[in-house]
């Protein structure tokens, strides 16, 4: 065995396409960490801890491990970190020439269709160059066990004999998979010429699950949001659907890859037999609120009718039960989750060595494959606390903080009516005939309704804490609460209340009895809490300044506000507060002065503890949520414009109107001006025309009368020598 180790090749290339998508991201994340020939060594020797590898999980660098070089199935993805190179092409011919390079070229035909054209091309380009070959080339084609769904029984009498891979000769496909066959028989039929050179397999694959799930992604998706009260199972389900975790589906990828089986057909399932219900039922179990519907008989003929004619293209019906055709749900998924087949993979089990993740099937790897899909998609809880005074805002900024992360936001009113009503809801079954399990029940849920009644008579209508802190327990630790996470209103108040809403169960684990951190249950801890402070001035003033409608009928009067602040600043004492509790576990408490916080709606305050509390860990908008916010964004936008052409028009006619005031007042100064200048010149004129009067024009007159009676010939002359005789100066 040594020497046959140190034969071994140091590393190969494989080709995978399309390795940003579901199955080709996952089979070269897994290969890529793969030692080349590791799979022929005893298991203890082989990849070790996969079972506690997350979807972020980056293998370490190994030597002779597999070199991955894949497509795209989006080009403006980025290159996966465990890829070597990406290959883009504009014709196949670039693409054969990378394929030429490989030693095993691996085609997944299960998610995209359109892949098998190109699976078969590819197949096909590299039989016609088997000669050129300068070493040994293995195609593998993932196909789908969908190839084998209209296969007859293997005894009429006994439909319960699961097909193996020595009755692939038999298999007949769903109609909708007819190309898939066609493929297969291809790649099976190349492989045959030239084995030494060319070997080709092809591995009919059950539905794959895990690691963030694909097909049944719809399913967990719906019983994560939990927003439907059921989760639906399509048809009777009692039909049988062959699964296989998409880490056990590479463990038999790598197993051919090492081994080079002469078994050309593999089947490639788990060993669980599983109904469609009963995985159904395992989702909405351990993810979802636990109820499952089933359809009625008119919706499962329709559904079992669009399955056999919609995908030859010849029927395709428009009704009121196209509901059922999901947006997330493709038709080809319909098939596959409605297909009936009990299967069996003996060579995989006898002949090959796999680390199983999921062995016996889903329904009984339930929890593992629930954290995988949670991890893969980021799918992490949020849970934050918001403590202060009253009137300081906490219901507020809880509510805009659950909007913005789509959380659950806990207050001690909505926990209590919530509580109260599902105890009376099931206290009515007692009256309705249930059956003796839900009659015992009901008769518990009465006896607490009878004590809650009695604490309420004795304490002045307030529940006592331990019926609250019961409620809240719950709440918490519901499944809505413990998928998307929520937000704590102001609840608890006090050290101990704390202290026994997060204590954990006698059966849960805690921190070890000798640990410096006091145990708790970390499925219902905050994260993040945040304490904000103002002082009670200000936070009077603000009651204050509430409208009346607001104030009406809660405890924010001026009386009911002073009864509670005191109240608030007794039990938080600096000594004995309810933050000293987080600040015991070591989850410090952010201090927030709203005071501070001149915005209208707390945005400020909400913006920072949105920075505290990071990124959101859900789906985001769905795409009704981001058509409302286009929609919204758009109409500010129009808003905006119009409230922004509207400040221009306004400016405009305001500087207009200036300007003709300016002009008008010019013209009035001017004016002024010239009437101004008018008076100075005629007040200046009068001593001269005075003079003039007196002294020349009398004389002047005279000569000029003088000069009409004798009309000289040279008047001005005439005029002179008068004017110089008549000078009275002049003797």
């Amino acid at each position: 065995m040594a020497d046959a180790i140190d034969d071994k090749p140091q590393t190969k290339r494989i080709f995978v396409n399309h390795v940003d998508a579901y199955s080709g991201k996952n089979l070269s994340k897994f290969l890529s960490d793969c030692v080349v020939g590791s799979s022929l060594e005893e298991a203890e020797e082989g990849s070790e801890g996969e079972e506690d590898r997350g979807s972020d999980y980056i293998p370490p660098s190994k030597e002779g491990t597999y070199t991955i070089i894949g497509t795209l199935q989006n080009p403006a993805n980025a290159k996966p970190d465990w890829v070597k190179e990406v290959v883009q092409y504009a014709a196949k011919e670039e693409l054969a020439d990378h394929l030429m390079e490989c030693d095993i070229i691996i085609y997944d035909i299960t998610e995209d269709p359109d892949q098998i054209d190109e699976a078969t091309w590819a197949c096909s380009a590299l039989h016609a160059e088997l000669e050129h070959f300068d070493n040994p080339k293995m195609f593998i084609l993932l196909s789908s066990v969908m190839t084998w769904a209209k296969s007859k029984p293997l005894d009429p009498d006994d439909p319960e004999i699961p097909f193996t891979e020595d009755d692939y000769r038999r298999r007949k496909p769903h109609p909708n998979f007819k190309n898939h066959i066609s493929a297969e028989k291809l790649v099976i039929k190349n492989g045959k010429t030239n084995k030494g050179k060319f070997v080709t397999y092809v591995v009919a694959a059950g539905l794959a699950f895990g690691m963030g799930e694909s097909i049944f992604h719809f399913l967990f998706k719906a019983a994560w949001e939990g927003k439907s009260p059921a989760l639906q199972v399509f048809g009777t389900g009692t039909n049988i659907v062959p699964t296989i975790h998409i880490k056990d589906l590479a463990g038999v990828l790598q197993n051919i890859c090492d081994q080079r089986p002469k078994t050309r057909y593999i089947v490639a399932v788990d060993d669980s037999q599983n109904t469609l219900e009963e995985i159904v039922r395992a989702i909405a179990s351990n993810l979802g609120n636990g109820k499952v519907k089933k359809l009625s008989k008119e919706d499962y003929d329709f559904l079992k009718h669009i399955s056999t004619h919609l995908g030859d293209g010849k029927v395709k019906h428009v009704t009121k039960e196209e509901a059922l055709l999901s947006k997330d749900l493709a038709q080809a998924d319909f098939d596959q989750l409605l297909v009936n087949l009990r299967m069996e993979a003996m060579f995989v089990k006898e002949s090959m060595r796999i680390m199983w993740i999921a062995e016996t099937g889903m329904c009984e790897n339930i929890d593992t494959v629930i954290r995988e899909y949670k991890q893969s998609r980021g799918l992490l809880p949020m849970r934050g606390c918001i403590m202060g005074p009253p009137a300081v805002g906490k219901t507020t900024i809880a509510k805009k903080l659950c909007e913005h992360y789509k959380l659950h936001h806990i207050k001690v009113k909505d926990v209590i009516d919530e509580a109260v009503e599902n105890l009376k809801r099931l206290s009515a079954r007692a009256d309705e005939g249930e059956e003796e399990e839900d009659d015992g029940k009901a008769q518990e849920a009465q006896e607490l309704l009878d004590a809650i009644q009695e604490s309420r008579e004795n304490n002045n209508d307030r529940i006592e804490d331990q019926y609250i802190i019961r409620f809240y327990r719950e709440k918490l630790r519901s499944m809505p609460c413990q998928n998307q996470g929520f937000i704590l209103d102001g609840f608890p108040k006090t050290y101990e209340q704390a202290k026994e809403l997060f204590a954990v169960d006698d059966e849960e684990e805690g921190e070890d009895e000798g640990g410096k951190v006091p145990s708790y249950h970390k499925g219902t801890m905050p994260e993040v809490v945040i304490s904000l402070d103002a002082p009670d001035d200000f936070l009077k003033v603000r009651v204050m300044n509430l409208p009346e409608g607001q104030v009406a009928g809660t405890h924010n009067t001026e009386e009911g506000l002073t009864r509670r602040l005191t109240e608030f600043r007794n039990i938080n004492r600096e000594d004995e507060t309810i933050l000293n509790y987080f600040d015991e576990l070591e989850i410090h408490p952010d201090h927030i002065d709203v005071s501070k916080d001149v915005s209208d709606d707390m945005r400020q305050t909400v913006d920072k503890i949105i920075k505290t509390m990071g990124e959101p860990r859900n789906y985001g908008p769905t795409p009704e949520e981001l058509e409302e916010m286009e929609r919204k964004a758009t109409e500010e936008r129009l808003k905006r414009e119009a409230q922004e052409q509207e400040e221009r028009e306004r400016k405009e006619a305001e500087e207009a109107a200036e300007r003709a005031r300016r002009q008008e007042e010019w013209a009035e100064r001017l004016e002024e001006v010239r009437r101004q200048e008018q008076e100075v010149l005629e007040a200046q004129s009068t001593p001269l025309r005075n003079y003039l009067m007196k002294h020349v024009m009398p004389t002047l007159t005279q000569g000029l009368i003088e000069a009409c009676k004798v009309r000289p010939d040279d008047p001005v002359d005439f005029l002179a020598e008068y004017l110089f005789k008549s000078n009275p100066q002049v003797d």
